[in-house]
């Protein structure tokens, strides 16, 4: 869809000023939808455009993308720069996997910043991807490709040795129940390559990371780290494949000045962030359970 093509209405909702894009016909009721908007029970998600941002949502309690219209390949939200901390530890990957594609803030970054991989987004709805005009997101072709499929059943199909594979997978009920049994992460060990990494974007209630924490580990044999976002009340886990892993904290901090510099992220922190989480055990800590 162009963005000539979305329904628009003014936001009813206080506090986010704006203009609201829904994939409605013309001849929708306004009044209808403002009353489901704000009883969520309106179940497709929407777009918020406050003249300076474009925020995707899947209700308004969930925000789940933010684009700056200015410099729409910016990673605007914390944890997607930190997301990106497994370029310390595969700096040049030839084949990324995303699964959850919101509003294709990694895709975009990935994909203008990492011209030597082969960028592949899986998303489940076709209507998270009817929005891509909005966020600037390119067109597919030899090295970008957007597939409308289920996540698990494309991984089940895809060739091994993928170097990265990250999960952002949420709907308006939270993280994705089906990508977060043993035997999902079990595949994810198997279809990566022999260094690869895979990483995590836990939201929520913390409470609920423990389960999913602990099948994380127990497929990558502990092999885990987990690092907090207080901006976006969010944490980051990072598994690494490689049965050797045994980071070198000095020699990845002098490679974080050098990705700082090309891609304008604070890799310095991000390090730091990391051998402190690994240090004080906090990826054991959440899976039973302690607020961290």
């Amino acid at each position: 869809m162009t963005d000539t093509e979305f329904f628009t209405l003014p936001s009813p909702f206080d506090g986010h000023a704006g203009t609201l894009y829904l994939q409605e016909p013309p001849d929708s009721r306004v009044g209808a939808l403002r009353a489901r908007l704000l009883d969520e029970s309106y179940d497709k998600p929407f777009v918020l455009d406050d003249g300076e941002c474009r925020y995707l949502y899947f209700n308004v309690r969930l925000m789940q993308s933010a684009m700056r219209l200015k410099s729409p390949d910016l990673l605007e939200i914390r944890y997607t720069q930190k997301m990106m901390a497994c370029l310390l530890f595969k700096p040049k990957p030839k084949r990324l996997l995303l699964i959850g594609l919101g509003g294709g803030s990694i895709v975009k970054f990935c994909y203008r910043r990492l011209p030597g991989t082969q960028v592949t987004a899986v998303e489940l709805n076709p209507a998270v991807i009817a929005f891509r005009s909005l966020f600037k997101l390119p067109d597919d072709d030899e090295r970008l490709q957007i597939v409308c499929a289920d996540g698990a059943e494309y991984l089940a199909a895809a060739e091994r040795g993928i170097d990265v594979i990250l999960l952002d997978a949420f709907d308006k009920e939270g993280y994705v129940p089906e990508l977060a049994r043993p035997e999902f992460f079990e595949l994810i060990f198997e279809k990566l390559s022999g260094a690869g990494v895979l990483v995590v974007n836990l939201a929520g209630e913390h409470s609920s990371y423990g389960g999913l924490v602990g099948r994380v580990m127990a497929a990558f044999d502990d092999r885990v780290i987990v690092i907090s976002v207080p901006e976006d009340g969010n944490h980051v886990l990072y598994a690494f494949k490689d049965r050797n892993f045994d980071p070198r904290w000095k020699s990845l901090a002098n490679q974080a000045k050098e990705l700082k510099a090309r891609y304008g992220l604070d890799f310095p922190r991000f390090v730091e962030k990391m051998e402190r989480a690994s240090k004080q055990g906090v990826a054991r800590r959440l899976q039973f359970g302690e607020y961290v």
